[in-house]
């Protein structure tokens, strides 16, 4: 039997009452399964965390001693208990490390997918599937209007582009894509890298990710027209507003992150409309319920099937 409140949002994030933990928290508790790396699922100051090896490298990374008190390092298809609450990592292809929270309580099963993605990315996990009772669902994009380019069309928009180009990006997942992409489809290229995102591309080489060419900025380099891609999280992308001499470019997926109208460059990281219904169909779920999004769209195609419960 499904339990409708098998999870549920309160001040600190997705809670599991069965379990007595925090999915993805939004502040620090005493215990997290956590997803994937990114801020907005991974924050510092938990007691005790589960999470993959790459999650807790990057954690340990970006917050020191301050990431969590406890690790539990889990593989991939390797259940797990938390109370009565057996949980199973499952790759979700969203960046390296990123996983779906599979939990079996009483003879039902709830899929949570985290951040994915269904789109071919060489640095990090393919997506898999598992069937499941319940799919708990990101819905970034859950908008039939979104329908996310191929990234590798996208990446070779750089090929016409003969000035060095600052290229915006977020340091963690997106920027060891973008470097991987350039080397394959705009090789002529040469990639530098902001010094933020130095240390991270060190764990995915770590981890025997090769993303392919690339090395730190300097300042000089930038002073030679040799079609030098450089790579900068956002805050720094931001502080070079009024730049002269370069092409300004942010790969997202989300239209008020590109420069303007004509220089974009849509990268996704997340699943769009048709993605989301491809997961729905390889779950085969009972219920659909949404989070990190909107979910109107979906409750509304799925009217006279699947049950659709908003979550957030």
């Amino acid at each position: 039997m499904i339990l409708d409140d098998f999870i549920y949002l309160d001040d600190k994030g997705i809670y599991c009452p069965y379990g007595d933990f925090y999915i993805d928290p939004k502040e620090p508790v005493p215990l997290a399964v956590i997803s994937h790396a990114h801020a907005d699922h991974a924050v510092s100051g938990n007691q005790e965390v589960y999470c993959t090896e790459a999650t807790s490298a990057f954690m340990q990374l970006r917050y020191g001693k301050m990431a969590a008190k406890v690790f539990n390092l889990v593989g991939w298809h390797q259940p797990f208990k938390i109370k009565d609450v057996q949980i199973t990592f499952i790759s979700a292809g969203h960046m390296l490390g990123s996983a779906m929270i599979l939990m079996e309580y009483q003879g039902s099963s709830y899929l949570y997918t985290g951040d994915f993605k269904l789109q071919p990315d060489n640095t990090c996990e393919p997506i898999e599937w598992h069937k499941a009772d319940v799919l708990i669902t990101e819905s970034t994009f859950a908008d039939p209007a979104v329908l996310h380019p191929d990234p590798v069309e996208e990446i070779k928009k750089l090929n016409d582009i003969k000035i060095n180009i600052m290229l915006g990006s977020y340091a963690l997942g997106k920027s060891q894509r973008l470097i991987n992409l350039i080397n394959e489809h705009a090789p002529q290229k040469k990639i530098l890298v902001h010094h933020k995102i130095m240390p991270l591309n060190l764990i995915y080489e770590r981890m025997g990710y090769k993303l392919g060419n690339y090395q730190m900025y300097g300042r000089k380099l930038m002073k030679n027209q040799e079609e030098f891609v450089y790579i900068v999280p956002p805050f720094t992308f931001d502080s070079y507003v009024r730049a002269t001499g370069v092409k300004r470019l942010f790969a997202s997926g989300w239209k008020n992150l590109q420069v303007n109208q004509q220089d974009t460059l849509f990268i996704s990281d997340h699943a769009d409309w048709n993605d989301i219904l491809e997961a729905v169909k390889q779950v085969e779920p009972q219920q659909l319920w949404t989070l990190h999004g909107d979910g109107k769209h979906l409750k509304n195609y799925f009217k006279n099937g699947i049950f659709v419960k908003i979550l957030n």
